[in-house]
């Protein structure tokens, strides 16, 4: 995707972005950040349903994929290349609307986003102190997948209960989980050039300390 960033970078001078693995805290930071400083937060899927009323099979097939897809047991049960394709494939479909809705929103108010964007997209339309990546191991990411209450986790948990065989339904979208946070991908964010943290020990509270680096990292604490 070739953009001219230095309009966009403009634009979006008053973004601040955290991606990364799943289960590396880049809700949980985006939301502590909005609260601490006063930022216009834009959470994951933040303008979803708008989107969803702009797409279309032919232009994104990627993001239209739930209208077009046989069944959830299709979803389920897909080879995890086919999944991993699927995500990437959101990420950059995605990204033309969420950045023209960051514009549309941001103005002149600073704003924290909990963001999709690809890496090679984000480094064209912001600078190195707009952008942050937060790790969690893969075991994280693929045992704890089902751990959380929400809506959609415990939807999808219940459509591979319903499927034929549950075991190799279960067995089979783990290793999508796992294609998704694979050591490849991790190594990606890792040499990213972006600043990192790395989640390694879920037992002890680091919020507040994460809170702090990362603010100043994008230069929210003024010495």
């Amino acid at each position: 995707m070739n953009i001219n960033n230095n309009i966009l970078k403009a634009y979006l001078k008053n973004c601040f972005f955290i991606n990364g693995t799943a289960y590396a805290g880049k809700s949980t930071m985006c939301r502590m950040l909005a609260e601490k400083y006063h930022l216009l937060l834009c959470g994951e899927n933040y303008g979803l349903d708008r989107m969803l009323q702009i797409i279309t099979p032919e232009e994104q097939p990627n993001l239209s994929y739930f209208n077009t897809m046989k069944d959830w047991q299709e979803f389920v049960n897909r080879t995890p290349d086919k999944y991993l394709a699927w995500i990437r494939g959101n990420g950059y479909e995605a990204a033309d609307f969420e950045i023209a809705e960051l514009i549309r929103l941001s103005g002149d108010r600073k704003t924290i986003v909990d963001t999709n964007i690809p890496l090679d997209i984000l480094r064209q339309i912001a600078d190195y102190h707009q952008v942050a990546v937060m790790l969690s191991p893969q075991s994280m990411s693929v045992d704890r997948f089902f751990d959380r209450e929400d809506e959609e986790k415990q939807f999808l948990l219940s459509q591979i209960r319903q499927s034929p065989d549950p075991e190799k339904t279960m067995g089979n979208f783990r290793e999508c989980i796992a294609a998704v946070n694979s050591r490849e991908i991790y190594d990606e964010w890792l040499n990213s050039g972006f600043f990192t943290i790395i989640r390694e020990d879920e037992r002890t509270d680091t919020r507040l300390e994460t809170r702090e680096v990362l603010a100043r990292h994008f230069g929210l604490i003024h010495e």
